[in-house]
Formats: structure tokens, sequence, C-alpha cells
């Protein structure tokens, strides 16, 4: 996205900078950019983005990056040197930080989930906790980018799509995925029924039933499979459990949540936990215990095949608490790699040269050892 009229949104004192610039004079200046935590490097849309202001003012503007797209990247280390105009870069500091930040802490929450349970397809349902259509593509790019890591670095099978057909190209999809609603269960009246309307209309797609409208996640589940026997024998049929957490699925209590985890995973329980990750465990809500007991009802009811999609608040941490229950998910749906610190994605950027001389405030001159370095591995080709 390129507003011809972004610097409205510029921080002031970049835009009094830029005047004064103007008036006495440009330099050529250099950027650091880093951040304070550690990141999978998410840089195409801060790159795109200045590439097209670079066009439309007529200037030249450098990056230099540091490591590819999808890389690590420890909290401290410069992920790129931006070069050029100061008079035409002083007011775009606002912007491409905020292009580059979110993107990137998002991209590494995306590859740990994605590395913790590397057997499991992620689809992104990220799009209704944005705000807005930007930050909707900054977030779909952003775990497309941590899916390809985990899934060079491990074998992961990833992020397979996303909700929205504007962001699917990042997946390789011309369009969207999507189960069903719980306002499609609620108009059909019944789960079954909701999902004869669905396959209805969209035949050859994974037909994914939501089951816990009605509190009934076993029960409806099997009536689902009864109903499309051919799907579920052919493993064209999942169910999808997003229980809210302020009740257990249907045949669950804290003593038997606590049993079924025994009989397939005991020593998930044995471990030190924290309160939330107790209530995945063996708590209300789409925990281990309810994920490993609908698998059960499924097989003993003869649907072995019969995949189960598991959503409600996966971030990296119940990502990593079902790894340790193995818990028999095929598809997450998430949109939870969203930054929940979002001061941790304040990407910082200071200027370290001016025509050449090396300049940079008191405590940032570890940026400054960075940049000799890369300009005496390079031959000066920063400049």
């Amino acid at each position: 996205m390129f507003d011809p009229d972004f610097t409205r949104g510029t921080d002031k004192y970049f835009l009094k900078t830029k005047a004064v610039v103007a008036k006495n004079g440009d330099v050529r200046v250099t950027y650091a950019i880093f951040m304070r935590v550690p990141i999978i490097l998410a840089p195409r849309l801060m790159v795109e983005w200045l590439t097209r202001v670079a066009k439309d003012r007529k200037t030249e503007i450098k990056v230099d990056m540091l490591k590819a797209e999808g890389d690590y990247v420890g909290g401290g280390e410069p992920l790129a040197y931006i070069s050029g105009s100061l008079m035409h870069l002083a007011d775009l500091e606002t912007h491409f930080l905020q292009k580059i930040g979110p993107a990137c802490v998002a991209a590494y929450n995306a590859y740990r989930m994605c590395c913790d349970l590397p057997k499991v397809a992620f689809l992104a349902m990220d799009a209704r906790h944005c705000a807005g259509a930007e930050m909707a593509e900054m977030m779909a790019y952003a775990a497309s980018v941590g899916s390809r890591a985990a899934q060079r670095d491990i074998g992961a099978v990833g992020f397979t799509g996303n909700a929205t057909d504007s962001t699917a190209p990042f997946f390789g999809n011309k369009e969207g995925l999507g189960t069903m609603p719980h306002a499609l269960v609620g108009y059909a009246g019944s789960t079954v029924r909701a999902a004869e309307l669905l396959y209805e209309l969209y035949p050859d797609d994974l037909l994914v039933v939501l089951v816990d409208y009605y509190g009934q996640e076993i029960s409806d589940s099997i009536a689902a499979c009864q109903r499309f026997p051919a799907l579920a024998a052919a493993g064209r049929l999942a169910v999808r459990l997003d229980t809210h957490g302020g009740r257990y699925i249907e045949g669950l209590d804290p003593a038997q949540s606590y049993a079924v985890l025994v009989r397939h995973k005991a020593e998930a329980i044995q471990q030190y936990r924290t309160e939330a990750e107790q209530r995945w465990l063996v708590g209300t809500g789409v925990s281990a215990a309810a994920i490993w007991r609908l698998r059960e009802a499924l097989d003993k009811a003869g649907f072995p095949k019969v995949k189960i999609v598991a959503s409600s608040g996966f971030n990296p941490v119940k990502c990593r608490v079902m790894a340790s229950a193995a818990a028999p998910i095929d598809i997450v749906g998430t949109g939870s790699y969203l930054p929940e610190r979002w001061e941790d994605t304040y990407a910082t950027a200071d200027i370290i040269e001016y025509d050449g001389r090396p300049s940079v405030k008191v405590g940032r001159e570890f940026l400054m050892a960075g940049w000799q370095q890369f300009e005496k591995k390079n031959g000066g080709a920063g400049r």
C-alpha cells in the first residue's frame, strides 16, 4: 500500500528536520535499524515501500540487508542499513520503522509455533484481529515468512493458507481458506444442517464442521461423520474445536481431563506449569485433554481419518504446551502470532554516518562498529 500523502502521519520533529536540512544544505546519511528482541527478518514490505518512495521522489535510497528474509537476527543486532539524502530520508523514519518491526516479531512468533508443532498445518486467521487492511497485510506476510523459515530449518508443514483473498498470495494461494463461523451454525439450526448447507455449495473443499455451538462437541462430531461417511473415510472431513474458556467440552470435567492425559501423555502433567499452561493442558476451552478426548471418540466410532482442527488462542506458548502433550491436532487456526507485547515490535533507527563522517549518539557505538565491518567487507559499497 502506498499513500502519497503519508507525511501527514510523520512525527513532526522529522518534518522540522527535513525543513532545516532543505534550507541549510543536504548531506548523505546512513541509518542503522535494529530491534531489542530476537526476530525473524521480514523486511519486504519496508523495502518495497522505500523503493516506491524513491521512485516517486526521483532520488536514490539504498537498502543493505545484513541477512536474508527469514533469517534469525538477535536482539540489538543491526537488521539493515539505509543510505541516501537526509532531506529525503528524514521524514521516512516513522514509516519504515512501522513497516518492519511488527512484521519481524510476528514472523518470529509464527516460526516458533511451526517449529513446536512441525507436523501440524496452520491456517492464518489474523485478519479480524488487525487494525485495518495495512496491518492485516503485514501480519499475513509475517506468518508466511516465519512459516517458510520453519519449513526450511526443520521441514515443518507450516502455514498452508490464510483466511482472506487479499493476502492469500503470500501463501502461494489464489484465494483464502475458511471453515465455518458460529453464525452459520446458528442460522442453520443444527451443526449437521450447517455442514450440509456448506457442502452443497463447496463440495470439492475439505469439509470442516464447527462442533462447539451447542456444547455437544463429541455428539455433533460423530453425527457429522455419520452424515458424511464417504468424506470421513476419505479424510475429507474435519471437525473444529473452538470451545470458549468458560466451560469444558462435552463429557469432560477436571478429573476426567487429567485422566485423558494420563492415558496418552502422563509426563505432560508432571512438569511445572504456569496457570495458563495448566489450563491449556486440562482446563476449560480447547485444552490438550479436550483434543485427545475428541480423537478417542472419533476413533472409537470408526472415523480415524477425520481430521481435528483446533482454534482459540493458539499463541507460541499454547503451541509449545500442545507439543508437550502430543495433542493429536491436524490443523491449527490462529491469529495469535500477533505480538502480545507491542513494545517488543518497536524498531529503532540511528544515523551513523553523515557524508562519510562517522557519528552516532553515545550508547549506540555498537552500530558504528557493525557498519565499519560491513563497509570493510563490501569494499565501501555502502557509500
